[in-house]
């Protein structure tokens, strides 16, 4: 179970996908929630053998998330805390939560080798519920069936499929593309883009100077993730924008009729509830 504040979203994402990818089967719905709340926490804590403690300022500040650590500290369940908030130091309630445990420090390390440091958390945590003889979880091929939630309990995800054309990508096929081909940073600077917008970044990149698109990359990196981009990860990036032709992979008249048919949907559409 991952427990994190909803202002953490973007990165518990990122960590989601790297779930997904390495065989753990991930409950979540960042976008949907039904029902009594506290029931679902509830289930949630109790259907599940692993926490996971996404620490930041807001995450300490929450009720829900407090009850939600203090009710799987009372369960037992093995804890694994993570710190996402640089400056940040856990005090009060969540110092005490995790007062013994070892965390794994995102604002520290890169994200790559902090990954690393996490998942061998993770298989440590494997093998202590293995050797439980509790266990309340059922397993699945062996692997560890996870709950993510935003202090909330969240219904299973499904397999995404991807558009045929990049230009209707929604902002989570966006993330899977770039999780599958191993670039987990720009996946965070790029959190929020959907598949044309991915084409008109792709056609900035190529058509401009190599050494200004490397400056506005880090000050982007540095805003939105807090760590300077892997110059080897934008360098992989641009290889695989122009191996897909990214940047002419629509044409001049399928960007107007995509632009027209936003226009249409906009002015159709009074309200979007996210």
């Amino acid at each position: 179970m991952i427990s994190y504040s909803h202002k953490d979203k973007q990165i518990c994402k990122q960590l989601y996908e790297e779930l997904i990818r390495v065989g753990y089967r991930v409950w979540i719905d960042f976008d949907q929630m039904y029902g009594n709340v506290m029931d679902a926490m509830v289930e949630a804590i109790e259907q599940s053998r692993t926490i996971m403690i996404c620490m930041s300022e807001q995450y300490q500040r929450s009720n829900y998330c407090r009850a939600e650590a203090q009710y799987a500290f009372q369960k037992q369940l093995n804890m694994v805390p993570i710190l996402l908030q640089k400056h940040y130091k856990p005090d009060g309630w969540l110092a005490f939560l995790i007062s013994s445990l070892l965390y794994v420090d995102f604002t520290k390390h890169e994200y790559s080798k902090a990954l690393d440091m996490l998942m061998k958390e993770f298989k440590m945590a494997d093998a202590r519920n293995k050797i439980s003889t509790t266990s309340v979880q059922p397993k699945l091929n062996n692997i560890e069936l996870l709950d993510v939630s935003s202090c909330l309990s969240q219904p299973p995800s499904q397999p995404i499929t991807f558009p045929e054309h990049v230009q209707d990508w929604t902002d989570t096929h966006v993330q899977k593309w770039l999780s599958e081909n191993n670039l987990p940073q720009m996946a965070r600077i790029l959190s929020d883009t959907d598949g044309l917008s991915l084409i008109y970044f792709s056609e900035y990149i190529i058509k401009n100077e190599p050494q200004i698109i490397l400056s506005l990359l880090q000050q982007d990196s540095l805003r939105r993730i807090n760590e300077s981009v892997s110059l080897i990860e934008i360098s992989r990036f641009r290889s695989l924008i122009e191996r897909r032709n990214l940047a002419t992979f629509v044409s001049t008249k399928q960007l107007k009729q995509v632009e027209r048919n936003t226009t249409d949907s906009n002015y159709l559409t009074s309200c979007n509830i996210i």
